[in-house]
C-alpha cells in the first residue's frame, strides 16, 4: 500500500465523511482544536498513538488506518493475512457456516467477494454462468445480475432497492476501493418493472423471496462482524447467515439437505 497524500489530508477527508467539527473530534480524542487544526493542515505530523486514537474517534477501518501511518511516514501497524493463517478466527468462521446448516450462510470481504460458504449457500448459485462464478465471485454481482440470481427473486424490486441502499451505506462508511464502481455495475443492470404482491406486504424485515425447483423460498438474514479485530482481513470479513422466514421454507432445506438427499442445488 503506497499513499502519495499527506496524513492531514486523510484526516480532515474521514472527519467530513463523519459529519464531525475539529471541535468535537477533538474533544473525543484527547487533544486540542489547535493541534488538531495543525495536524490537518500539516504543520504537525501525529504520532502513531495519537492516530490509532484519531482512527478510533472517526471510525476508520484498519485498511485507511494503515494508509494514515504510512502517510505520516510509519510502517503500517495492522497486518492482512488469508483467512487460512487466521487461526481461532478462521475455525469461527467454519463453525458458524456448519453449524448454519441446513440454511444458507456464507462469509464475504469489504468488496463482497466470497470467501467461504456452507453446502447450502454454494447450491444458491449451481448453474450460473462462469463469468459469475469464476472466482472471486462477488456475491452481489451473482446475485442481481440479469443472467445471475435476479430471475428468480420474487421480490426483485424490494430486494434490488435494499441491496442498493445498503450498499450506499457501506460506501460511506468504509470508502473501500472498488466499491463505488460495483455501486455503479448493479445500479446498470435494468430494473424490474412493477411491484410484486409479495413486495407491498409488511414484513418484519426485507425477506429474500426466492423461487427453487423445490419450492419458492423465503429468507431473513443477519450480518455478523469480528468485534475488536487487528488484522485487515479479518476487520473486512463478514459472515451472512440466512434464516427461514417461514415454517414452509424451513420443510423445504431440510428436504433438500445434502445429507438427505446428496444434491447440491436450489
Amino acid at each position: 500500500m503506497v499513499t502519495l497524500e499527506p496524513v492531514g489530508l486523510l484526516v480532515r477527508r474521514w472527519r467530513q465523511r463523519r459529519n464531525r467539527s475539529q471541535m468535537d473530534v477533538a474533544l473525543g480524542a484527547n487533544l486540542s482544536t489547535r493541534h488538531l487544526s495543525c495536524i490537518e493542515t500539516g504543520r504537525a505530523i501525529p504520532s502513531r498513538s495519537m492516530i490509532e486514537r484519531l482512527c478510533d474517534e472517526l471510525d476508520v477501518p484498519l485498511r485507511e488506518r494503515n494508509a494514515f501511518h504510512l502517510a505520516a511516514g510509519f510502517a503500517p501497524v495492522h497486518p492482512e493475512r488469508p483467512l487460512a493463517d487466521l487461526g481461532a478466527a478462521r475455525t469461527a468462521v467454519e463453525a458458524v457456516l456448519a453449524g448454519h446448516e441446513p440454511s444458507p450462510a456464507l462469509a464475504v470481504n469489504v468488496r463482497w467477494e466470497l470467501v467461504t460458504a456452507n453446502r447450502a449457500a454454494t447450491a444458491f448459485f449451481a448453474g450460473l454462468p462462469a463469468s459469475l462464478v469464476t472466482p472471486p465471485v462477488n456475491v452481489l454481482r451473482a446475485t442481481l445480475h440479469p443472467e445471475g440470481l435476479a430471475p428468480r427473486i420474487r421480490n426483485l424490486t424490494q430486494w434490488r432497492a435494499h441491496t442498493l441502499r445498503r450498499l450506499r451505506r457501506q460506501l460511506a462508511r468504509t470508502a473501500a476501493e472498488g466499491l463505488a464502481e460495483l455501486l455503479a455495475e448493479l445500479e446498470s443492470y435494468p430494473a424490474p418493472a412493477g411491484r410484486t404482491e409479495e413486495e407491498s406486504s409488511d414484513d418484519l424485515a426485507v425477506p429474500l423471496l426466492l423461487s427453487s425447483d423445490h419450492g419458492d423460498l423465503a429468507f431473513l438474514y443477519t450480518t455478523t462482524v469480528f468485534g475488536s479485530p487487528k488484522d485487515v482481513t479479518l476487520d473486512e470479513i463478514a459472515v451472512e447467515t440466512f434464516f427461514p422466514a417461514d415454517a414452509a421454507t424451513a420443510d423445504l432445506l431440510r428436504a433438500m439437505s445434502p445429507e438427505r438427499t446428496g444434491a447440491g442445488t436450489l
